[in-house]
């Protein structure tokens, strides 16, 4: 496997992103892109990526505004910019994908969105209809018109407060506290993250993990859900792209399956012809980090094999 860092753009005019490119030592057979959650960052999908490569596929991502290295100077972190940096970030995953495809012509692409890269990568499949071949949505959810509107009422009064490009207090506590207090007693204010301890603790000690969202991006958030979660919106995404959902059945983003169950049949409403959803037992948010990691591994990359064209000739 060869590994490439490098530095691309932001539609945001002011943000160069920090992209790793994961290469397999051949001719790639296809790409993958990553859209990663909130308050993480795309190296974290190292052991992933190489995985598939050792499978002929390239893997790519960036971090996303704010996250990781993608921080401009001066800016803050965990903050997508003014008004319309969700749509920034979207536009940052296709921009991406625009340029893998200038390297890799005619490759079948994948994209695969944990969390709210989810979030990012179901905007981005309704914006982007049929640019893809494929989307893995991972740690997602969906939340119910009534929830959102109150989060949204409850991010512009604290946006008010304590100003957008600050955390929140009360947003932390109602937001990712309230996903801990599922596995109390707690052990750390991330145990929610994974049933491994080492993870956790991994996470704990990372410096670009785990930090507090600023208002202005949990209300983009917030944003960017009440648009995937309206059926009309789903409905503009091309029907022929295979989705597979895959998620925790412990991990409360998607409310122990509930939300991921309302998600695939949202999807499944607007005739999405190749829909797949599988929940891993006992399994919490990040299941590529989980105890079930090899089964996911072993998972992703049958059914991304099962969906490349045969070669001529077989």
């Amino acid at each position: 496997m060869v590994k490439d860092e490098f530095a691309v753009p932001s539609r945001d005019k002011k943000t160069a992103l920090h992209t790793v490119e994961w290469l397999p030592e051949g001719r790639p057979r296809a790409v993958l892109q990553i859209s990663h959650g909130v308050s993480e960052y795309i190296l974290r999908y190292g052991d992933f990526a190489g995985f598939l490569t050792a499978r002929g596929f390239a893997v790519v991502g960036n971090d996303h505004l704010g996250h990781g290295q993608s921080v401009a100077q001066g800016a803050s972190r965990l903050y997508f910019g003014a008004t319309g940096g969700w749509n920034t970030a979207v536009d940052d995953l296709y921009a991406l994908r625009c340029l893998e495809s200038q390297k890799f012509p005619d490759l079948p692409y994948f994209l695969l969105g944990h969390s709210m890269g989810s979030f990012l990568a179901r905007t981005y499949l309704i914006r982007y209809p049929g640019v893809v071949d494929g989307a893995i949505l991972m740690g997602t959810g969906q939340m119910s018109p009534a929830l959102v509107a109150a989060g949204r009422a409850i991010s512009a009064a604290e946006g008010r407060r304590v100003g957008e490009k600050n955390p929140s207090p009360v947003i932390q506590k109602l937001a990712f506290e309230a996903y801990n207090k599922a596995f109390a007693p707690n052990r750390t204010a991330f145990d929610w993250v994974s049933s491994d301890a080492a993870v956790v603790d991994s996470y704990v000690a990372d410096p670009y993990c785990g930090g507090n969202p600023s208002v202005g991006l949990f209300r983009e958030m917030l944003g960017g859900i009440a648009f995937i979660t309206k059926q009309s919106n789903v409905e503009q995404m091309n029907r022929n792209t295979p989705v597979l959902f895959v998620s925790g059945e412990e991990d409360p983003v998607g409310e122990r399956g509930k939300g991921v169950r309302r998600a695939y049949q949202s999807f499944h409403r607007a005739g999405v012809r190749d829909l797949t959803m599988k929940l891993y037992p006992g399994a919490r948010h990040e299941i590529l980090n989980d105890v079930c990691r090899t089964e996911v591994y072993g998972d992703l990359a049958a059914w991304l094999l099962a969906r490349l064209p045969i070669p001529a000739g077989v």
